[in-house]
C-alpha cells in the first residue's frame, strides 16, 4: 500500500502507471464500428451527387424539385450535429450512436421505398437528422477511449474516413445507380447498418448519461437553434442558383436567419441550462482549430465538387468515367495515411498542418492552369497531392482542436468541431456556385468581344469552318459554323472560370498555413487511460 503510494505521489511516474489504462477489446470492437457507422454517414452527403438525374426521373421531379434531396438532409444533419453534445451528455456517447445508426438504417430503408418526392424529402431529413449524431460522438469516443500516447493512430483512421468518404461518395453513388438502380444509393446501407447497431449494442459503455438532462431540455434554444442553421444552410446552398436575394424565399430565409441567430446566441449565453454550451470556444486552440476545420470543409467539398463538374461539362465524362478519375485521390489519402501517423507522433502539428495546407495550396494552385484538354494524366499528381495534404491537415486539427480540451467538454466541443466542418463545405459550395456564375459570365463577355465576327481574322476563321462543313453537313454551313464558334466560346469561358475558382481556393489554403503560427504548440491533455476522466 505505501509502495502503491509513493508511486502515485511521484509526479513522473503518474502519467507512466496510467497510459496502459485502455479500453477493453469489447470496447474496441464498438469502436471500430462506431467509425464504419460515421463512414456511412459522411458517405450519404455526397453519393447521391451523381445520380441525381436517375432520381429525377424515379420520382417524377423536376430538376429544382430534385435538389432537395441533398439539402434536406444536410439542413437536418447541420441541426443535429450540435445537438448531438447535449443529447450525448443525457445518453451517453454510446447511447446516443446506438440510436443514431439504428435510426439511420431504418430511414436509408425507408428512402429506397419511396415512391413519391415529397416522401423521399422526408425519409432523407430523417436520414439526416438521425444519422448526424455519429460523426461528433465518434470524434468524442476516440478521446473518452484512447490515452493519449494511442490517439495518434485512432486520429489516422478517423481522418481517412471523415476525408475519404465524401471523396468516393460521387464515385459510389454513380456505380450502384449503373449497375443497380437508384434505390441501392439507400439499400448500400441496411446490411452494413444493422451490424453496426449490433456490435455497439453489444459493446461494453465507457461512459454514463444523465437522462434528467431531457426533462431539462430547452426547447425554445432548440428551436431557435434549428430556425438559425435550417435556413442558413438553406440560404447557402440554394442562394447561388436562385440569384441570391432576388428570390423572396432566400430573403424571407435571411431574415429568419439572422433574427433567429440573435435569439440563439442570447438564449444559450443566458440559460441555465444551454442547448449548445459555447465556453469551448475560450480556448484558443479549440478556436482556432474550428476555423482550420471550417477550412477543411470548402476544400473537401469544394473539390470533389468543381473537379467532377469539369470532367462532366467540359470532358464530357459520365458517373463512372469520374469515379475512376476521382479514385486517384481516394488512394492518395488511403497510402498516405500511414505516413501522415508516424509524423503526427514525430513532428510538432503545427508545422505539419502548415505543411499540408501549403500542399493543398499547391496542387488546387496547380489546377488552376487547367485548359479544355486536361485528362487523367494531366490530373494525376495535382489529385497525388491532394490527397497527401488532406491527411496531413486533418490529424493535426483534431489534436488542436480537440486534443486539450478537458473530457467534461468534450462532446459538446466535438459536435461544434465537426458543424464547423459542415458549415465549411456548404459556405464554400456556395462562394463557389456564385464566383462561377459571376467569372463565367466575365470570361463569356470578354471572349465574345474578341470574336467579333466583323474582325477581319475572326471572319476568315469562320469561312475556314464554314469551307470544312460545306457538303459534309445538311444545311447552311455558315449557320454551323457560327454555332461551332460560340460552343467554342462557351466551352472556354467555362474553362477560365473553373482555372479562377482552383486560384480562389488556393489563396484560402494559403491563408489558412499562414494562421498555423497563430497556433500555441498543444500539450495533449488526458494522457492518462481514456474512459477513467
Amino acid at each position: 500500500m505505501t509502495e502503491a503510494t509513493s508511486t502515485a505521489g511521484s509526479a513522473p511516474a503518474a502519467p507512466a502507471a496510467a497510459a496502459p489504462k485502455g479500453p477493453s477489446v469489447g470496447q474496441i470492437a464498438g469502436f471500430i464500428a462506431m467509425i464504419f457507422g460515421m463512414f456511412m454517414a459522411i458517405l450519404d452527403i455526397q453519393i447521391v451527387s451523381s445520380s441525381l438525374s436517375e432520381l429525377q426521373a424515379g420520382l417524377a421531379a423536376s430538376p429544382d424539385e430534385v435538389s432537395w434531396i441533398q439539402t434536406s438532409y444536410l439542413i437536418a444533419e447541420v441541426v443535429m450535429i450540435p445537438l448531438s453534445g447535449y443529447l450525448s451528455r443525457a445518453l451517453s456517447t454510446r447511447g446516443l450512436f446506438l440510436i443514431s445508426a439504428a435510426g439511420f438504417t431504418v430511414m436509408s430503408a425507408l428512402c429506397a421505398t419511396a415512391t413519391t418526392l415529397d416522401e423521399m424529402i422526408l425519409w432523407r431529413a430523417l436520414q439526416g437528422f438521425v444519422g448526424g449524431a455519429m460523426i461528433p460522438t465518434v470524434f468524442a469516443a476516440a478521446f473518452q477511449l484512447f490515452p493519449g500516447n494511442r490517439r495518434a493512430g485512432v486520429s489516422v483512421v478517423i481522418g481517412l474516413v471523415a476525408t475519404l468518404a465524401p471523396t468516393i461518395g460521387p464515385t459510389l453513388g454513380g456505380w450502384l445507380t449503373e449497375i443497380f438502380s437508384w434505390h441501392w444509393l439507400f439499400l448500400v446501407n441496411v446490411v452494413p447498418g444493422i451490424l453496426v447497431t449490433l456490435v455497439v449494442w453489444r459493446a461494453p459503455s465507457f461512459d454514463t448519461g444523465d437522462r434528467s438532462l431531457l426533462r431539462r431540455l430547452d426547447l425554445l434554444g432548440l428551436v431557435l437553434m434549428a430556425l438559425f442553421l435550417g435556413s442558413m444552410e438553406y440560404v447557402v446552398e440554394e442562394g447561388p442558383r436562385d440569384d441570391w436575394f432576388d428570390d423572396r424565399t432566400i430573403t424571407f430565409l435571411f431574415v429568419v436567419m439572422v433574427a433567429a441567430g440573435i435569439g440563439f446566441f442570447w438564449r444559450v449565453l443566458s440559460h441555465h441550462n444551454p442547448i449548445v454550451d459555447l465556453k469551448a470556444f475560450r480556448d484558443r486552440n479549440f478556436a482556432t482549430g474550428c476555423v482550420f476545420s471550417f477550412v477543411i470543409g470548402v476544400g473537401l467539398y469544394g473539390l470533389v465538387y468543381v473537379l467532377p463538374l469539369y470532367l462532366a461539362r467540359i470532358r464530357d465524362l459520365n458517373a463512372m468515367q469520374i469515379g475512376e478519375v476521382l479514385f486517384v485521390t481516394g488512394l492518395a489519402q488511403f497510402c498516405s495515411a500511414p505516413i501522415a501517423g508516424m509524423l503526427s507522433r514525430k513532428m510538432d502539428v503545427r508545422v505539419m498542418l502548415a505543411i499540408g495546407f501549403t500542399m493543398l495550396a499547391g496542387s488546387t494552385w496547380w489546377m488552376s492552369h487547367i485548359t479544355a484538354d486536361w485528362q487523367f494524366d494531366q490530373l494525376l499528381w495535382p489529385q497525388i497531392m491532394r490527397g497527401m495534404s488532406l491527411m496531413l491537415c486533418m490529424l493535426p486539427v483534431n489534436q488542436i482542436a480537440l486534443g486539450t480540451l478537458p473530457m467534461e467538454m468534450l462532446k459538446n466541443a466535438s459536435g461544434l468541431y465537426n458543424l464547423m466542418r459542415n458549415l465549411g463545405g456548404a459556405v464554400g459550395l456556395a462562394g463557389i456556385n456564385t464566383l462561377m456564375i459571376d467569372r463565367n459570365a466575365l470570361h463569356l463577355e470578354r471572349i465574345a468581344d474578341a470574336a467579333n465576327p466583323n474582325r477581319p481574322e475572326v471572319q476568315a476563321a469562320l469561312d475556314a469552318l464554314g469551307q470544312r462543313f460545306d457538303g459534309a453537313i445538311a444545311g447552311d454551313s455558315s449557320l454551323a459554323a457560327l454555332k461551332t464558334l460560340m460552343n467554342m466560346i462557351q466551352a472556354q469561358a467555362q474553362v477560365m472560370t473553373f482555372g479562377d475558382v482552383f486560384l480562389v481556393l488556393a489563396g484560402i489554403f494559403v491563408a489558412a498555413a499562414v494562421i498555423t503560427t497563430t497556433v500555441r504548440r498543444p500539450q495533449m491533455a488526458g494522457a492518462g487511460g481514456g474512459g477513467g476522466h
